[in-house]
């Protein structure tokens, strides 16, 4: 086999046939089509560059799917989809009907385990490899891929942990290269430095008191170590660790040089590798940066005001207080438990504790949220970023559970604005003293306006707002949802049937508003950006239950099925909560 190596692959069994020689060149081919792609199509770039070699050497070495493999996040297993039958449909990577962002069994039978959220992959292989052993299988290997910022999670720990005191054949391979989607953080990260700068003697090795066989450091970019030392690794039994050096971005430098801009940086030009500048001039501001902006402005005031976010600075923009008053706004690292209970034990000293935390990772913390917060009632103000249908990254991670899952907790408000005008007056009135936590719930993207920057308002509590006054029914609807709402509404004949009211506080429900409307109107229609089942939709329909009143009710939101990635206003469309599909549905009355 000569000349384009990768076009000759659609399994490992056919990766396997190259001579050890050939696979640096394989590796080239390998980057520069993930660049090709990935330079128009969008996606995550950084961490699949850094793991080219990885991927195939771990496909060249063992004897995948039979070995099997399960990469941690998912982040960086781009390389693995092209070399596992794939190559020729990465182009719909991440696009609506095309193939996931993340490994997914259901897309290959090299792809083991689902991932997409931190951390996992130590546990489900370890399972794996127990469940071998049980059935006798003591020839399968099981290996974990895991980087840097979620070996220090501490589910990574637990698995870390119990597989220590098994004989399971399990590898866990750390890749090592310093960086999560930001910087990693943390005392552990202090620790792999030294060990990678040799400062560490080996008798004080972590890994091995917990009974694991450790080798490395390694050059993870380094494919002749690498084969050999796997080659090693695979004939070896029980719990082996493996930890290389890797650099995120690997091969366009550009991405090497700014890890955090190139983790997911958009269009880019592959040659250069610039991103392709998209203007931003006369767009309404990103809601994460109105809250992040808006925290920065209130902590100046306000000295009692801390900032916390696992591992997520950037994307919730807790950047900016972090800049402007490092003592007092703590990236944590992929630790969403220690967050929420962080944040708790703050609240007892009488600081008013911003958690920003993306919905879809808040479900990790949810006993937390419950006993650690709202059982001892502490004032947290939880911040969840990316609720809703987020888009491209898929089921993992969007957001349409948390008024659902927040709901059934006694002691707890929840709030959704409509606008980025209300998300900054809502983190304005909730510093102003709150009795109990709240959590703030605000979508992926940006708002409505460019003139968002005004004089602070204080938010009355629980009470709805009516946006539009019509005659026979009423759209009730939570959070920026209601935006569509009034496009919709604007854009056909019969507007003047509608009135549309705003819920801001979905707990405690407005309930004199609610009176109102069910005694005024006959058709109520529900509104949100959540799954319908227990949500928003679920919550009006209980009090009219309660309160017997028999208006027609018709629920719109997410419904009960995992939706998968694709752009949010085609997701919306699936789920009939577009401005289209809203119009047609109201001009049918």
């Amino acid at each position: 086999m000569s000349g384009n190596l990768l076009s000759h692959i659609q399994t490992p069994s056919d990766l396997r046939k190259l001579t050890p020689e050939q696979l640096p060149e394989l590796a080239k081919e390998l980057r520069d089509f993930i660049i090709d792609v990935v330079s128009v199509k969008e996606g995550h770039l950084g961490a699949s560059l850094g793991v080219v070699e990885l991927t195939i050497a771990l496909h060249y070495i063992f004897n995948t799917p039979e070995d099997l493999l399960v990469w941690d996040v998912g982040h960086q297993a781009y390389g693995h989809k092209i070399l596992t039958g794939r190559r020729d449909n990465f182009d719909t990577n991440r696009q609506f009907g095309g193939i996931s962002g993340f490994p997914k069994r259901s897309e290959s039978e090299y792809d083991t385990f689902g991932v997409g959220h931190s951390s996992t992959s130590i546990s489900a292989a370890l399972g794996m490899a127990i469940a071998s052993q049980l059935k006798g299988d003591t020839n399968k290997n099981h290996i974990a891929v895991i980087g840097d910022a979620s070996i220090a999670s501490g589910m990574a720990f637990e698995g870390l942990n119990h597989a220590g005191v098994t004989d399971a054949n399990l590898l866990v391979i750390l890749n090592d290269n310093a960086i999560g989607i930001d910087p990693s953080v943390g005392a552990l990260k202090h620790y792999l430095t030294q060990v990678k700068e040799g400062k560490n003697p080996r008798q004080n090795n972590m890994i091995k008191s917990l009974n694991f066989d450790y080798s490395g450091p390694i050059d993870g970019h380094d494919l002749p170590a690498l084969t050999k030392e796997l080659q090693r690794l695979k004939n070896k039994k029980g719990p082996r660790f493996l930890h290389i050096i890797t650099t995120k971005g690997k091969g366009l430098k550009k991405a090497e040089e700014d890890q955090v801009k190139y983790h997911a940086p958009g269009k880019f030009d592959k040659v250069t590798g610039e991103i392709l500048k998209v203007t931003d001039e006369n767009l309404p501001p990103k809601y994460q940066d109105v809250f992040g902006l808006t925290l920065t402005e209130l902590a100046q005031k306000n000295e009692n005001i801390i900032g916390i976010t696992p591992a997520m600075p950037s994307g919730s923009s807790m950047k900016f207080m972090m800049e402007a008053f490092p003592e007092r706004a703590i990236d944590v690292g992929i630790a969403e438990q220690h967050a929420v209970t962080l944040a708790a034990g703050m609240a007892t000293q009488g600081m008013t504790v911003y958690c920003n935390i993306y919905s879809t990772f808040l479900q990790r913390a949810y006993d937390q949220v419950i006993h650690d917060v709202a059982l001892q009632n502490l004032p947290v103000i939880f911040c969840l970023d990316r609720a809703g249908l987020v888009g491209e990254d898929g089921a993992t991670h969007h957001g349409v559970f948390d008024i659902a899952y927040l709901n059934c907790i006694p002691n707890l408000d929840i709030f959704a604005p409509l606008n980025e005008k209300e998300l900054r007056n809502i983190l304005y009135t909730v510093q102003l003293g709150i009795e109990r936590p709240i959590a703030i719930r605000y979508p992926r993207g940006r708002g409505e306006s460019m003139d968002w920057q005004l004089p602070f308002e204080s938010i009355p509590y629980s009470k709805a707002k009516q946006l539009q006054q019509g005659g026979e029914v009423a759209i009730v609807s939570t959070g920026a949802i209601g935006n569509n709402v009034t496009k919709a509404l604007s854009e056909i004949n019969n507007s003047v049937l509608f009135s549309h009211y705003h819920f801001g506080y979905i707990k405690p429900i407005d309930k004199d508003a609610l009176h109102t409307i069910f005694s005024a109107y006959k058709t109520v229609f529900t509104i949100e950006d959540g799954t319908i089942i227990g949500g928003f939709g679920s919550i009006v329909s209980d009090f009219a239950a309660k309160y017997n009143y028999c208006n027609k009710i018709i629920t719109l939101g997410v419904p009960d099925e995992f939706i998968e990635h694709g752009s949010i206003n085609r997701l919306q469309q699936y789920c009939g909560i577009d401005v289209k599909s809203l119009k047609d549905i109201f001009s049918a009355y």
